[in-house]
């Protein structure tokens, strides 16, 4: 689904503790974007899908 704003979520892996945590959106047409959870206007990386899925299958193998 794409939309005119970004639809934020967060990762599953994210705790109450205070882990360390990031939010995605992938809801918009060419960008993914992440920011930390912790410090939502502190800044937003934006990725191209490929990009995206490249280092999220990279993450998932270490």
């Amino acid at each position: 689904m794409t939309t005119d704003s970004p639809s934020w979520r967060k990762s599953n892996r994210s705790n109450q503790s205070g882990g360390d945590c990031v939010e995605v959106a992938d809801n918009l047409t060419g960008v993914v974007l992440v920011r930390d959870t912790k410090d939502r206007d502190g800044g937003t990386l934006t990725f191209g899908p490929a990009a995206w899925r490249a280092f999220v299958s990279l993450a998932k193998s270490v």
